[in-house]
């Protein structure tokens, strides 16, 4: 009966393999969604203000970085959680594949959502005249918690690495 149980429960893990397709699936509308943009942007190229343009482009590359982190979960999180990637050997491989364990992702993870943060609050900040006071606070707070919870994770990491070589 344990045997069972261990080997139902390893199986289990299978489950994650259409969650990984998903992100496939919302990357591929995130991809949609960021030529669409493009496609909104090259007609008006030469009368769009300057801001707007800075805007448009900070929101194009705010979706660039959530499609790096979406393919950085799906990949690593497949390789880590389900099954080994079986790329061929002439096909180009990624060299951060297989070298990332669960820690290190989440690291990464943590990391992208404070850059991601970032680009958000800047185009917050190019367009503060039309945003309220207490709204601009409460951007600065949510990032400034995303910051600090990326440094203490990455923290802990670093000391839990360090106490691994210790012993």
């Amino acid at each position: 009966m344990e045997r069972f149980t261990e080997n139902l429960m390893y199986a289990s893990r299978w489950l994650l393999a259409p969650v990984y397709i998903g992100l496939s699936l919302g990357l591929l509308a995130l991809a949609i969604k960021f030529f669409q943009e493009i496609l909104h942007l090259l007609p008006h190229i030469l009368e769009i203000a300057e801001n707007d343009l800075i805007l448009i482009l900070l929101s194009l590359v705010d979706m660039t970085l959530v499609g790096g982190l979406l393919v950085m979960v799906m990949l690593s999180g497949y390789e880590n959680f389900v099954s080994r990637l079986d790329i061929d050997d002439h096909k180009e491989k990624l060299n951060w594949l297989g070298k990332m364990d669960s820690g290190s992702l989440k690291n990464k993870v943590a990391a992208s959502i404070v850059a991601i943060s970032s680009i958000h609050l800047l185009r917050v900040f190019m367009d503060a005249r039309s945003i309220a006071n207490d709204k601009l606070m409460w951007y600065v707070i949510i990032h400034l918690t995303f910051v600090l919870s990326a440094f203490v994770m990455g923290y802990l990491d670093a000391m839990s690495r360090r106490d691994k070589k210790v012993s």
